[in-house]
C-alpha cells in the first residue's frame, strides 16, 4: 500500500506506460486531485479531477506512477461531484 504522505503537490501522475495523466494538487481521502489545468477539453474543461489512491503503484520523487496506462488511468478519473469522467 501507497503511502498518501508520500505524494507530493506538483508531482507529475503518469500511467504505467509512461504517458502523463495529470498533475497533483493534492490528496482529498483517497483520491488525488489532479490541478484544473489537466482537466481536458469540452464539458470537462476547468474541472478538477480524482484519481484513486487505490491505482497507484509507486512514487518515486515527484512522479507518481500509476498501476494502469495512461488511457486506461483516465477512464478512472471522477470529477469533483463525484461522477466518473467517461
Amino acid at each position: 500500500m501507497i503511502n498518501a504522505s508520500d505524494i507530493k503537490e506538483h508531482a507529475e501522475v503518469i500511467g504505467a506506460d509512461g504517458a502523463h495523466v495529470g498533475t497533483v494538487d493534492r490528496i482529498e481521502g483517497d483520491r488525488i486531485k489532479l490541478t484544473k489545468k489537466d482537466a481536458g477539453e469540452g464539458q470537462h474543461e476547468g474541472h478538477h479531477h480524482f484519481v484513486s489512491l487505490g491505482l497507484v503503484a509507486e512514487v518515486e520523487g515527484d512522479v507518481v506512477r500509476l498501476s494502469a496506462n495512461g488511457d486506461a488511468a483516465v477512464l478512472f478519473e471522477e470529477e469533483e461531484n463525484g461522477k466518473s469522467v467517461h
